[in-house]
Formats: C-alpha cells, structure tokens, sequence
C-alpha cells in the first residue's frame, strides 16, 4: 500500500502532471494512485523526488496494516 494519492491531495498536485513528470501514462500512474499497482522502488523514489518529500511518507507502514 503507498500514499501517494494523499501526497498528491496534501500538495494540490493533479495525477496529470505526475504521470507527465515521471514520464508515464496518466493509466499507470492511476493504478498507484487507487493501489491497484504498486510502482517498482526506483519508480517510488523518482516520485519522492518530484513530490520534494523523503519516500518514507509514500509508504503505509505494514505495522498499520
């Protein structure tokens, strides 16, 4: 599980302009986003870095699962 749609709630940031950043469809970056998928780790740390925040606030801890 990840938190990306939070992230992107939290900064105001559209799923659009992420896919277009990270150089993806806006289908696969969906498919983060609703946690359908989950994007490979050097994918996960290329979106930290768009998103200017340290990786470990995408990811759901599996201690809260």
């Amino acid at each position: 599980m990840n938190r990306i749609k939070e992230v992107l709630q939290e900064k105001g940031i559209k799923q659009t302009w992420l896919a277009e950043k990270l150089g993806k469809s806006y289908n696969i970056v969906n498919g983060y986003v609703q946690n359908r998928t989950q994007p490979r780790l050097e994918t996960l740390l290329a979106i930290a870095n768009i998103l200017n925040i340290d990786v470990k606030e995408l990811i759901v801890s599996n201690k809260e699962i």
